[in-house]
């Protein structure tokens, strides 16, 4: 059931321009970055109001009787969409709050140490900082620009083990995506769970950019801790994430953020723990994130949904997850070839290719570092900045710009709403702003 008075559409919804009548996107509005927010099918807008009307109507009720129920729905069919038990998954706002509730759950003693790597997301990096600011633990990055290949990630990454051991430092967790967001670019992170695990390392996998992209075996991948936003490529609205953790690391993720009533804190003589919410009889791992302060959790009841509707995508005969990818998995392709024909310039790949499995392409753009800003930083940074902006003002969209190895590079989204004549346009668009760039219109 997906909770809603109106029944969802049973017939097929092809990708393209069939698909895009489905999405609420403004007239004229080339939704180019999904990447960055996700977006979901109007028929899940009206479900998201629905369970807000509901819990508006009866709101006590709701929330300690109805709205527990259909979590549960929730969690289980995430976690058969995962191949994983219910019992390992529960729902949080993003992946952000993920890498904080793990690294803010562990106990961490001199020499402890985190590796990270180079194309960690900002907000991430920033929660490991804060970590080795205010624990005994300290951090190891992993430097490298890409184009890299994946031999020579890994490589770097036993190196660092091996330099950390050497030092009398004990490598305590590594943090690792599955796909980069800028650049956006797939890492090997099967391999690096592998390793994580040979070399008895806590693997902590940010997906944000997973389900719904890439098929996720979590008991076969096994990693120590995963977790991966609904809202960017499933379709669910924001926000809505993952939180993956195996049994045998659930007594490790002793709060959530913030902390609240599924708390059990260490026994104290005389002090009686008191929940005065209404018991569960689950474990408490999941009861722990069934109540996470005053929030909108209806986002997280409509995974089923979302589900649900890409069940009905069809492409070339396939339908569902298979049709989802094998249409956006060349069309990322095509995008890269459109791009880098359009501007003169090339697409972002290594020797192996496999930078480039994921709905993402990047090209760089036909600018100069030293012509246009002089090889200084944070000019160029201003000019990425300006692009982007101009893009939403002047030509109604927005693409990721990066400025990334002294070149600027956009980073293009597929999906299933797109087509090749999209990203034909945005060529056009990209060539033509880059000439602005080149004349100094960025600096008036």
């Amino acid at each position: 059931m997906n909770g809603s008075k109106e029944p969802m559409e049973a017939d097929g919804i092809e990708c393209g321009q069939d698909a895009a009548k489905h999405f609420g996107f403004a007239a004229g509005y080339r939704n180019l970055n999904h990447g960055s927010f996700g977006t979901y099918p109007k028929s899940i807008r009206s479900l998201v109001h629905h369970y807000q009307e509901e819990a508006e109507a009866r709101p006590d009720p709701w929330i300690r009787y109805g709205y527990p129920q259909l979590l549960d729905e929730s969690r289980a069919a995430v976690a058969k969409h995962l191949n994983a038990p219910a019992s390992t998954i529960v729902l949080i706002p993003n992946a952000t709050t993920g890498l904080n509730t793990v690294l803010h759950n562990l106990v961490y003693h001199p020499g402890d140490t985190i590796i990270y790597f180079a194309t960690i997301y900002g907000a991430c990096e920033k929660t490991v900082d804060y970590i080795t600011e205010t624990t005994p633990a300290s951090s190891h990055k992993i430097n490298y620009t890409y184009p890299i290949s994946d031999a020579d990630l890994l490589s770097r990454f036993e190196t660092a083990i091996t330099t950390l051991h050497s030092q009398g430092q004990t490598p305590k967790l590594a943090i690792f995506d599955t796909i980069v967001s800028l650049p956006g670019v797939r890492m090997p992170f099967e391999r690096l769970t592998a390793l994580c695990r040979r070399h008895s390392i806590l693997s902590c996998i940010d997906a944000a950019h997973g389900i719904g992209h890439l098929p996720l075996d979590l008991p076969v991948l096994d990693p120590d801790f995963l977790f991966s936003n609904a809202h960017k490529w499933l379709y669910t609205p924001r926000g809505c994430a993952v939180f993956y953790v195996p049994e045998r690391n659930q007594h490790l993720i002793r709060s959530t953020l913030p902390t609240s009533h599924g708390f059990i804190p260490a026994p104290v003589e005389g002090k009686v723990i008191n929940n005065p919410l209404p018991p569960t009889g689950k474990s408490d791992f999941v009861t722990n994130f069934q109540f996470v302060g005053t929030m909108d959790n209806s986002p997280y009841l409509c995974i089923s949904a979302a589900i649900e509707w890409r069940s009905r995508v069809t492409y070339q005969g396939k339908r569902g997850e298979d049709a989802i990818a094998a249409y956006n998995f060349p069309l990322a392709r095509e995008a890269g070839r459109i791009g880098s024909s359009a501007l003169g310039t090339e697409v972002m790949e290594n020797a192996e290719g496999t930078l480039g499995e994921c709905f993402f392409s990047n090209v760089r753009l036909p600018l100069s570092y030293s012509e246009v800003a002089g090889e200084d930083h944070s000019k160029a940074v201003k000019i990425a900045q300006w692009i982007a902006k101009v893009l939403v003002e002047e030509y109604n969209t927005f693409i990721a710009i990066i400025f990334y190895g002294e070149a600027w590079w956009v980073r293009l989204s597929a999906q299933v709403y797109l087509t090749r004549e999209d990203f034909e346009w945005a060529g056009g668009v990209l060539r033509e702003v880059c000439e602005r760039v080149g004349k100094g219109e960025w600096e008036r």
